[in-house]
């Protein structure tokens, strides 16, 4: 292995830049190596003296790539994903309607002989999955490939993490797990923290997390993630389906998410004239408190059906959860009497790839049957008011997240103190609000008060850009409601 990893990372950032001047994004790159490194490191798992390794047939291995050129090489590959795209298990996932993206078959090859050169089992699961984090992150960054939306800002995931705390034998579950931010970061927390003994590190590995994502190219991003960190063998903890669209039985100790933005789910429909439409999805489940078409509600009820009766959430919800009436009032009301719904924390904008995100983190816990309300008090962290950041000028530090840490007290976080940021509202104040509204600020926004301390001009055209983005999309799925009228 290069002494250098920094070296190998360049290497491959350089190849990739090559591969765009073809038309090749970053996440057909991401995609492409994704493919080429899992049957590398099958190929030297394979010949280890204690073989570990995902059963690949030889005709479809490394050897039967690396040893051919031209014509040759690039009908091989193109068999290659065809046919682990139709096995089951981390073969599946990972191969999964997979396509052969690069059409000379000389920059094949030079990508064939980049990984080749490399021998990946001897590399540490951290670096290799830091290195595939690195690439996930710039593919996230390229803004045509849509990708950001799958990745949400690892700080953010650290901090939720840290004041959730999960231990060793808890199941945690991510309904919506994009390339598995947050799975990782957990099981580097109960690395970090516990003392694992035999059965405890098989556990982590094999038992402990469960994730469910309907995209495709995320889903075999995430299973190829967790492959590289040491989560899973041949079978995937990842499942490529559209959580809401049942009930899976299976019940989970800790959800932390970040579903995916965007308010309605929609699919397009042609009539027998071949004209589009667009219908509006809405998901008829028994165990739903009620039905709608905004898909960050439904996934708010789908995590309260799926946490066991201890289970503890963390969910990144956008600002509409906070104040939508008709079913967002229903399902608040509902959380807040069924639930212990005890901690929010308002996000600044300008954090996510996604633009226009106006998005907050809501922390609840799952309770027994009572016939009083489980939510005594909110407790909101006000982390967006005169706070201005940027992805590229000034983005979000985990320093920035430090002071919610210490205030949500995570070794007991029934022992908590009020500041300027960190204030709380009793289940009657609440109640009280128009629509049980939790859309609650009180800071005053300094820029309207001080014209001479304006933010910076990029700063604040990133700002006007945010809320026209969230402008657009209420514009969008009432455009949306309007046609399936």
């Amino acid at each position: 292995m290069s002494k250098d990893i920094g070296t190998l990372i360049q290497k491959l950032w350089n190849f990739c830049t090559v591969l765009r001047d073809d038309g090749v994004s970053y996440g057909d790159y991401v995609e492409q190596l994704t493919y080429l490194l899992f049957l590398k490191m099958a190929d030297e798992q394979e010949k280890l003296p204690i073989k570990k390794t995902i059963d690949i047939p030889k005709d479809y291995n490394w050897s039967q790539l690396v040893n051919k050129d031209g014509d040759a090489l690039e009908l091989q590959y193109r068999h290659t994903l065809e046919a682990l795209g139709k096995s089951a298990g981390l073969l599946g996932v990972i191969f999964r309607k997979s396509q052969n993206k690069i059409q000379d078959p000389a920059k094949l090859k030079r990508l064939l002989s980049l990984i080749n050169e490399e021998t990946w089992v001897a590399v540490g699961s951290d670096v290799k999955g830091d290195i595939y984090e690195g690439l996930l992150e710039k593919n996230a960054q390229d803004i045509k490939s849509g990708a950001g939306q799958y990745f949400t800002p690892r700080h953010l995931i650290r901090a939720m993490v840290e004041v959730m705390r999960p231990e060793p034998g808890m199941t945690l579950c991510d309904p919506a797990c994009g390339t598995g931010g947050f799975f990782l970061e957990e099981q580097h927390y109960i690395l970090e923290n516990y003392d694992l003994d035999k059965e405890q590190k098989k556990a982590l590995k094999l038992e402990t997390f469960k994730g469910w994502e309907i995209v495709d190219s995320a889903a075999r991003l995430c299973a190829m993630n967790l492959y590289l960190k040491g989560i899973g063998e041949d079978e995937s903890p990842i499942t490529v389906s559209d959580s809401l669209i049942s009930d899976p039985g299976t019940r989970f100790d800790m959800i932390l998410t970040n579903p995916p933005f965007g308010k309605k789910s929609s699919i397009t429909v042609f009539n027998g004239e071949g004209k589009a439409d667009r219908e509006s999805i809405s998901y008829e489940r028994e165990d739903f408190w009620t039905t709608t078409s905004n898909k960050q509600l439904n996934f708010v009820q789908h995590i309260k059906t799926i946490l066991k009766s201890t289970g503890k959430a963390a969910v990144v919800v956008p600002d509409n959860v906070l104040f939508e009436g008709g079913a967002g009032e229903t399902i608040r009301k509902n959380l807040l009497k069924q639930f212990d719904v005890h901690t929010l924390l308002r996000l600044p904008t300008g954090i996510f790839y996604a633009q226009g995100v106006k998005a907050n983190v809501l922390f609840f816990d799952k309770k027994q049957a009572s016939e009083n309300p489980w939510t005594k008090e909110l407790w909101i962290y006000d982390l967006r008011t005169n706070r201005h950041f940027t992805l590229k000028t000034s983005p979000l530090k985990y320093e920035d997240l430090e002071d919610f840490i210490k205030c949500y007290n995570p070794k007991n976080r029934h022992q908590r103190t009020e500041t300027e940021c960190f204030k709380k509202f009793s289940y009657e104040e609440l109640v009280a609000r128009d629509k049980t509204s939790l859309d609650i600020f009180w800071l005053k926004d300094e820029s309207l008060e001080d014209m001479e301390n304006l933010p910076e001009p990029d700063l604040i055209a990133a700002d006007i850009i945010e809320n026209l983005e969230a402008a657009l999309d209420a514009f969008r799925s009432i455009e949306v409601a309007l046609e399936v009228e």
